[in-house]
């Protein structure tokens, strides 16, 4: 792909809701805005999700009944951040949310 199609590639994603995952798990999903030559990316109105703690999963274990102990579930984290850039090198995952209209 040559740079004129990547640039034609990256356009149409311009305005669309993106989920991006990190390398330390957290997830951000909000607006894409723009990237640039390092990968890195910008968003709006993006919020942050975070996996329990492992100190959140051992206390909810300790509390779980035996018959729950094998499958229990707790919530991520959220909280709403605006803008934000999102460094390329701990980009892992990008996806596009595409909601389905009937």
């Amino acid at each position: 792909m040559d740079t004129t199609d990547a640039a034609t590639f990256l356009r149409g994603f311009l305005g669309k809701q993106i989920r991006i995952t990190t390398d330390d798990t957290r997830t951000f999903v909000g607006e894409f805005k723009c990237t640039d030559n390092d990968r890195n990316v910008i968003l709006s109105a993006t919020y942050e999700y975070r996996p329990p703690s492992p100190a959140a999963i051992a206390s909810r274990a300790a509390t779980a009944t035996a018959q729950e102990l094998s499958r229990f579930n707790l919530d991520m984290t959220s909280r709403f951040l605006g803008l934000v850039v999102v460094p390329g090198q701990h980009i892992t995952r990008i996806e596009v949310e595409e909601h389905g209209g009937a």
